[in-house]
């Protein structure tokens, strides 16, 4: 019971619901209540997937091309890097449009490479008459929680008349954090990844 209740903070914490609760909330501003109800679960199952096949199959993909787990933090941390300085970027004029803004970026964040690592890394650790159970049920625990803090975000958040300057700063605030997130995997990945090719035998 002790070891799922850790693997559940871990995954909680590399999720990061809070966050996620941010991003979805200055994407999804011009929609209705229904709408971010219906986004919220879209963006959670979406996770939920990601995570779980990840959880099932993620070490023997990586086995099977070769690739350790500290190269694809190295690579996935690049990734996510990526995505915060696009987001950084973001011009105003790209979201003067009526049609919803994407939930790419969050569900990226939260299904990121740095959470997907950590996924495996409880898969090997605790795997159970070949099944993945502490995995498995820290990802439905923590995706569950945050569709419910994505849900009081989208109830709680102010109105659709919020200005533009607002979400475009709060959607540079949360593109900085990505990027430096990614920053911190790609790194802690390449440190990992060199000590292991320079450890003597």
């Amino acid at each position: 019971m002790n070891e799922q209740i850790q693997a559940i903070a871990t995954v909680l914490s590399l999720m990061n619901p809070a966050i996620c609760a941010a991003m979805f909330t200055a994407a999804e501003t011009e929609r209705s209540l229904g709408e971010k109800v219906s986004d919220a679960t879209k963006a959670s199952l979406a996770i939920l997937v990601i995570l779980s096949i990840a959880a099932l199959v993620g070490t023997q993909l990586l086995h099977m091309f070769g690739i350790s787990l500290d190269a694809f933090m190295v690579a996935g941390g690049g990734v996510l890097a990526w995505m915060g300085f696009s987001m950084l970027n973001r011009h105003p004029d790209a979201d003067a449009s009526n049609s919803p803004r994407s939930l790419t970026p969050l569900i990226l964040f939260a299904a990121s490479p740095g959470t997907i690592t950590g996924v495996i890394t409880l898969s090997a650790a605790h795997t159970q008459l070949k099944l993945p159970v502490t995995a498995l049920v820290s990802i439905a625990v923590s995706t569950l929680c945050t569709w419910l803090v994505m849900l009081l975000a989208a109830r709680f958040a102010g109105s659709q008349n919020q200005g533009g300057f607002l979400r475009d700063t709060m959607t540079r605030f949360m593109g900085l954090i990505v990027l430096a997130m990614g920053v911190q995997f790609a790194l802690t990945g390449f440190h990992a990844f060199a000590n292991a090719a320079t450890a003597p035998g």
